[in-house]
């Protein structure tokens, strides 16, 4: 397999993603659109997750088509994102058509990033419009770090973000994820900067650090700034997506197999504080020649592309005034 042209998830044809952020309150939302609607799913293993819309997405359920996935900071406030996503697309009359009625399906989940050192002393909910800003800044090239939805992530150490990788298999087929790294874990081995993904990186896309040294695997680090887990919220978010044809039980399974990549670069994660979830979803363009072999290889890459979103995410974090925690480059560049 080889890294897609953009190493984003919009390498898989049809697809785009819109950020929009306030530096202010320093959160944002991510938004995932297709040319047409899309066949998806969901998988959650974090045990605080905040959602809106999922329940349709099980494979036993009606809903086949979705127009839109939406990935959001602000906690259960940030799910309100959904809605000005549903009135863009309501406005280009997309939707599930239900008589003269169209309804758009935008299911949507959550990080909290109440308390990052952004001013959330709000009158009125600010994420819907965040969700409509961010829907029609939809391009195929965006940018990552602290960017969208993950403008205010934090992980147990550093400054989280948005991320995002792709591959290419040899069979032709695209595989991308999209990923707002939150978590309450550390993507760090302790005491040093290498990224516990570093063994599925490509090229230089996470800085190039390598495998790390001698660690001892127990000495999980915590936030410096916000020691009480009573305190702190988290949870990693991601999206995988393939040109593959795949229904709906079988977008399922590509995200169940797509959460190895947060166990891999995450330490400790889906932990009873992180809400961490996958969305599964297919652009249904390539038919599988093998489905047994053609399966196992997406699932696969879908775990090493959300590894490598998760370490790019927190690589590409930006400083911002008020932070509460430092960012990977600035306590290792050039070092």
């Amino acid at each position: 397999m080889k890294v897609g042209a953009h190493n984003l998830i919009t390498d898989v044809p049809g697809l785009r993603v819109g950020n929009a952020h306030c530096d202010t309150l320093k959160s944002g939302v991510t938004v995932l659109a297709a040319d047409t609607p899309f066949v998806a799913s969901v998988d959650v293993m974090g045990g605080a997750p905040g959602t809106r819309e999922t329940d349709c997405l099980a494979p036993e359920n009606l809903v086949s088509d979705v127009d839109a996935l939406v990935l959001a900071g602000g906690s259960a406030f940030g799910l309100d994102a959904a809605s000005g996503v549903t009135d863009a697309l309501l406005a280009e009359g997309r939707g599930f058509a239900v008589g003269p009625v169209r309804v758009p399906i935008v299911p949507a989940a959550i990080v909290f990033d109440l308390i990052n050192g952004g001013e959330k002393g709000w009158s009125q909910n600010p994420y819907r419009d965040l969700g409509y800003q961010a829907y029609q800044n939809l391009a195929v090239e965006f940018l990552l770090g602290s960017e969208g939805g993950g403008s205010g992530a934090t992980t147990a150490n550093l400054k989280g973000g948005l991320g995002s990788a792709s591959v290419v298999l040899d069979n032709g087929i695209t595989v991308g994820a999209l990923v707002v790294a939150n978590p309450h874990g550390s993507v760090v081995v302790p005491g040093g900067k290498s990224f516990w993904a570093a063994p599925f990186e490509h090229g230089n896309e996470f800085g190039g650090c390598g495998l790390a040294g001698d660690f001892d695997p127990l000495a999980i680090p915590v936030n410096e700034k916000l020691e009480a887990f009573s305190q702190r919220g988290n949870t990693t978010i991601a999206i995988v997506a393939t040109d593959a044809v795949l229904d709906k039980a079988a977008c399922k399974r590509f995200a169940v197999a797509a959460q190895d990549g947060m166990a891999r670069a995450i330490v400790p994660s889906h932990t009873a504080y992180d809400g961490d979830l996958v969305f599964g979803m297919s652009t249904s363009e390539k038919p599988l020649e093998n489905p047994v072999e053609d399966l196992m290889q997406l699932g696969h890459a879908a775990a090493l592309c959300v590894s490598r979103s998760i370490s790019r995410a927190v690589y590409c974090a930006s400083e911002k005034p008020g932070d509460t925690l430092p960012t990977w480059r600035s306590r290792w560049a050039g070092s």
